[in-house]
This record gives C-alpha cells, structure tokens and sequence, in this order.
C-alpha cells in the first residue's frame, strides 16, 4: 500500500485560491483540489469535513494574512501616504474581494462552519475598525470631508476595486485613475 502523501494546510491554502477564484463556489470540488495535491480526495476528509468547512477556514487564513499586511498602515504619519498605501494595497489584493463574495455563497451550518463565518464577520468589522485611524487622520487634515458617514467612505474606497475594467486600460492608468476619482471626483472644475 502506498503511503499518504503529506502537506501542509498552507500548501493547500496555496491550491485552493485558484480552484476557488476560477470555478466559484459550486464548481470548488475536493475531487479539483485531490488532483491539484496530487492526493486521494479521502485525505482532504482527513482535515475538513465538507468544502464549506475548508472555504471558510481558508478565508480566515486570507482575511489574517490581508489584515496583517494592512496593518503597516499605521506605521505611515500622513493621509496621503496612508491613502496611497491603501489603494495600493487593495489593488495587490483585488481577488480578496472576490474571496470574500464566493466565502458567502457558503450554505453548510455545522457549529464549524458558524464558527469559521462568525470569525470571518469579526475579521472584517475589525479590519474597518482599523482602518478608523485613518479617516479620522483625513478628517484631522482636512483631506475628508467630516460630515461624511466613515464607513460609507471606507466603503467607497474599498468598492473601487470591484469596477470592472472591460476594455483593458493598463493597470498602473486604471488604479491613478480610480485615485483620482476618489479624491476629487469626476467632475471638471470650473474657476
């Protein structure tokens, strides 16, 4: 009988981002991620129960790798230079939003999986919470406008991402463009 071969759950994590971001929720099957490990689907079983079970234990390793990594935001002093971190940030991890969208087609309610999606929900409120500092820094220069409700702002900046880029305009026109929308809107100035 051959042996079992070993991995770990980043290994796995690495094989599951693009099963998920390529077939969606209803076509991630633990048959695709066998193949993509180069093991019986029965190991799989070993660590998860169900595929709702490992999408979401898979969205909280993504959620605690973003919110590390977003968290250097804070070692920035001015807004500008936090703002320019945070688009660049959100455009390096444009597919988290995605992520995020799929993690909610997640239907199983094992006490597991309610756990992984109630972990999931703080994760997100915690990474806007963070993200308070730097509206309020916007506010304090006079770079936000203050009677502007913060989480619509923030939802704002953060819903950029998902606007779709049909006709191809480079990345690096598409992401100043979205910043400069952001900051000064769409519309031309008439002095």
């Amino acid at each position: 009988m051959a042996r079992e071969r070993k991995f770990s759950l980043e290994e796995l994590y690495k094989q599951v981002k693009p099963l998920l971001l390529n077939n969606g929720y209803e076509g991630f099957t633990f048959s695709h991620l066998a193949d993509a490990l180069n093991v019986a689907r029965g190991t799989i079983y070993k660590y998860f129960e169900n595929k709702d079970e490992l999408i979401t234990a898979y969205m909280i390793f993504e959620m605690e790798q973003s919110h590390k990594e977003l968290q250097q935001i804070s070692h920035i002093s001015d807004f500008n230079g936090q703002f320019d971190f945070l688009i660049t940030f959100m455009f390096q991890n444009s597919n988290l939003h995605r992520l995020i969208e799929i993690g909610k087609q997640v239907q199983s309610s094992t006490e597991v999986v309610k756990k992984n999606k109630q972990r999931l929900m703080e994760m997100q409120i915690d990474m806007y919470k963070h993200l308070q500092d730097f509206i309020s820094l916007g506010k304090q220069e006079n770079m936000l406008k203050p009677h502007l409700p913060d989480t619509l702002i923030l939802g704002y900046i953060f819903q950029s991402i998902a606007i779709p880029n049909h006709f191809g305009i480079p990345q690096s026109v598409w992401v100043s463009s979205i910043k400069e929308m952001l900051q000064s809107g769409m519309f031309a100035h008439n002095n």
